[in-house]
């Protein structure tokens, strides 16, 4: 199918991503951490990682890679502090910086020129530059904010082609062939705010479990969407993150933690549903005649897995089963996996 797609959600949309509530925040300020690290993050996701098939084959998406920095409080300028205190009232306040790629193909991936119905190709490139901040609601409870500035392209400039097929051939595997009729260039901008909630439930010994709640609202010619979910946790020290990071859209807990302790760890389940307003990597360039597919308008995810922080050093693991994206999509439930290594200094 051949076409173009831009849809916006609506002022509440738009406000919620812009100015998330600030009235549910304590007024006491937060104290300031006694260690006061920045974080590096490097993290993969891929579909190989795909459990009961025999032969496992790149469809869909199919690749996520990305390297985030995430500030010590002590450098968060005063006028960034104080967006965020206008935005959420007191918390700790942090900046983050990241880069981003992301591959998306049909599944015909030997095919030079692979059915209309089937998902166009696209690289994405994003620089992502985030406002977070930890603070407590009236009642007690942890919470984690953000507000992000995406800024990136879609298409040839996107170097999906030359990431792909060059990790193939390092692999000795066989190229992608359908690259000719990826999405076009296209900037992308995309302003996403994310909360997250976490309420403990209680424990047993050392052994903790809790819960985070969290909503998101995405707008921009990348996505538009809304979406909400939740988390469970059992393991030591919960309060040590706000569960694993993600490549959006997928739910992220963030890059940065504490490390009360010199082991925490956690088992996880969650699920989430986002309802999709526009996908420029479904519905094809805005300002361009590209190939696309027919979406649907909402996705559910499940995700389980784990987090260990070992003396500074946190290393998680998500898999993930994704409903049907579009109406052609095929092999039920698509899966991938994430692991994401965070170091602090």
């Amino acid at each position: 199918m051949i076409g173009r797609g831009l849809f916006y959600p609506g002022a509440i949309a738009l406000g919620i991503a812009l100015a998330p509530p600030a009235a549910a925040q304590a007024p006491a300020a937060a104290p300031q951490p006694t260690h006061d690290p920045s974080f590096w993050t490097v993290q993969g996701e891929n579909d190989s990682v795909s459990l009961g098939t025999k032969a496992v084959t790149d469809k869909y998406y199919t690749s996520g890679l990305r390297i985030g920095w995430t500030s010590p409080v002590r450098l968060v300028p005063e006028t960034m502090k104080g967006l965020a205190t206008t935005l959420w009232g007191q918390g700790e306040t942090r900046l983050s910086v990241d880069l981003t790629h992301q591959i998306y193909t049909p599944s015909a991936t030997q095919r030079r020129n692979p059915p209309l119905g089937d998902r166009p190709y696209a690289g994405v490139l994003m620089a992502h530059f985030g406002l977070l901040q930890d603070g407590k609601t009236q009642t007690g409870y942890d919470i984690r904010s953000a507000l992000v500035l995406g800024l990136g392209v879609v298409g040839p400039a996107g170097g999906g082609e030359n990431i792909q097929n060059s990790f193939h051939e390092l692999l000795g595997q066989r190229p992608a062939r359908g690259w000719a009729t990826q999405l076009r260039n296209e900037p992308l901008v995309q302003v996403t705010s994310e909360r997250t909630w976490r309420i403990p439930i209680g424990s047993l010994g050392p052994i903790e479990a809790d819960w985070l709640p969290s909503l998101t609202a995405s707008v921009g010619n990348l996505r538009a969407y809304l979406q909400s979910g939740v988390m469970v946790r059992i393991g030591g020290n919960l309060k040590a993150d706000y569960g694993p990071t993600r490549l959006r859209p997928g739910v992220t807990g963030g890059d940065h933690y504490a490390s009360p302790a010199p082991l925490a760890w956690y088992l996880f389940a969650a699920a989430d549903g986002r309802a999709v307003a526009h996908d420029v990597t479904l519905d094809g360039n805005t300002w361009a005649t590209s190939r696309s597919v027919r979406k649907e308008p909402l996705v559910g995810e499940f995700s389980a897995g784990l987090g260990l922080i070992f003396h500074g050093v946190r290393l998680t693991y998500v898999h993930r089963f994704q409903t049907q994206e579009f109406r052609n999509q095929r092999a039920g439930l698509h899966q991938t996996g994430s692991l994401a290594l965070t170091v602090r200094f």
